[in-house]
């Protein structure tokens, strides 16, 4: 379970802190903390670009680098993204803290297509058309279950012609065109066979180097945290990491509620 959203920057639940047992009580999102970054223009959310592996988002310098590891037809992630990572902006990405890279995990091919999707066009975009297409998740992926099995073998297959037929009959390229993105674009996006391999690619080299095997799944400076798949568990370790510095072991996921 997750918690309630983080309604107000200067909520003082959010990600408290203190620097000793006289300390007063810091967060993260309070702009005298000294954990707030010093060159903060006034919205470090407004910062993407495309990174190798997928899309980052907030100060590039920031003291806290934070990998997440989703897949757009996981349930947990649009979870997450409905819950946690407004949360994480309000409190880390906005006032230069953390910064955010968004890598997609590749689970099947509804996974791939929706990836070049979400990566398609502006990286300025990247951050409305995830939200858009992980926030409807529900909706397309319920059409997607309830499907012919020809059908869906049909969109199993990966390749262009299925990537097409899926991003159409599940009206995701409408979806992101009636956003302002040209449904031209779109369509070449999906038929794009050297930027699919290339999140192929990516996945492997994230499962190499990380680990990956659940999503979502957190890396904090460089480093897989274990065990965490969500904001509750997440929120621990961003606390313990400002506490103790970015040397600090990663915390543990709290005890699951009996």
């Amino acid at each position: 379970m997750t918690k309630p959203l983080l309604l107000a920057a200067a909520a003082g639940a959010a990600l408290m802190l203190a620097s000793g047992p006289a300390a007063a009580q810091q967060t993260l999102a309070n702009p005298d903390s000294d954990f707030v970054a010093k060159d903060n223009p006034g919205n470090w959310n407004t910062t993407i670009k495309r990174t190798e592996r997928g899309h980052q988002i907030g100060n590039p310098k920031a003291d806290a680098q934070l990998i997440e590891f989703v897949s757009y037809t996981c349930g947990h992630c649009a979870n997450f993204a409905a819950q946690g990572e407004p949360a994480l902006e309000l409190t880390a990405v906005i006032p230069g803290t953390i910064a955010l890279e968004v890598r997609p995990v590749i689970r099947n091919a509804l996974d791939l297509t929706l990836s070049l999707l979400a990566g398609c066009g502006d990286p300025a975009g990247f951050k409305d058309r995830h939200r858009t297409l992980m926030l409807s998740q529900a909706e397309w992926l319920g059409t997607a279950r309830n499907a012919p099995q020809s059908q869906q073998a049909i969109w199993a297959r990966a390749d262009k012609a299925s990537r097409s037929n899926a991003a159409n009959g599940l009206g995701l390229i409408q979806m992101l065109a009636q956003r302002g993105q040209s449904a031209g674009a779109l369509e070449s996006c999906v038929l794009d066979d050297v930027a699919a391999k290339k999140l192929l690619d990516n996945g492997e080299a994230d499962s190499a180097d990380f680990g990956v095997a659940a999503t979502p799944s957190f890396a904090l400076d460089g480093k897989l945290l274990d065990a965490v798949h969500g904001w509750d568990a997440l929120e621990v370790a961003l606390i313990q990491r400002f506490a103790q510095g970015p040397d600090a072991p990663p915390a543990a996921a709290p005890a699951p509620a009996r």
